[in-house]
C-alpha cells in the first residue's frame, strides 16, 4: 500500500510543481525569469517532461485511455457528489485547481499502480510483474 500512495504523491508533486495556484510553479517561473534563466528553464521543462512521459506510458499501458477516462469520470463524479452534499463548493478557484490536479494525480498514480493493484485483486500476475 505504501508503494501505492507514493506513486501517487509523485505524481500529484509532478503534476503541482508544472501549475498550481500559487507563485510557486514551473509555468510561472519559467515565463517570468526565462530570459535570464533560459538554459535551468529547459532543463527543468525537460525533467518535467521525462515524469509526465514516465506516468502517462506507464498509464497508457496498464489501464489504457478509456481507463484513464473512466478514473478521472469517477473523480469527476466524486466531486459532484461532494459539492451536492455542500462539502465543497465551487466558489473558490484555487480550491478547484488544487482539486483538479489531486483528480489528475489520482489517475496517474492508478496507471501507475494498477499491475499491483491487480494482482492484489485478482492473485494473476502481468507480464512485467514476473521478475518481482
Amino acid at each position: 500500500m505504501t508503494g501505492i500512495f507514493l506513486r501517487w504523491l509523485f505524481a500529484f508533486v509532478l503534476l503541482a510543481l508544472t501549475y498550481n495556484p500559487t507563485q510557486w510553479n514551473f509555468v510561472r517561473w519559467a515565463t517570468k525569469s526565462y530570459p535570464e534563466h533560459l538554459p535551468v528553464a529547459v532543463l527543468s521543462g525537460l525533467i518535467l517532461l521525462i515524469g509526465y512521459i514516465i506516468y502517462l506510458r506507464a498509464t497508457l499501458r496498464s489501464i489504457g485511455a478509456f481507463g484513464m477516462l473512466l478514473v478521472a469520470a469517477l473523480m469527476g463524479a466524486l466531486i459532484w457528489v461532494l459539492i451536492d452534499w455542500g462539502v465543497l463548493t465551487l466558489e473558490n478557484p484555487s480550491l478547484n485547481l488544487w482539486l483538479g490536479i489531486i483528480a489528475l494525480s489520482f489517475v496517474l498514480g492508478i496507471g501507475l499502480s494498477w499491475s499491483r493493484v491487480r494482482r492484489t485483486l485478482s492473485g494473476q500476475a502481468d507480464i512485467d510483474d514476473i521478475d518481482e
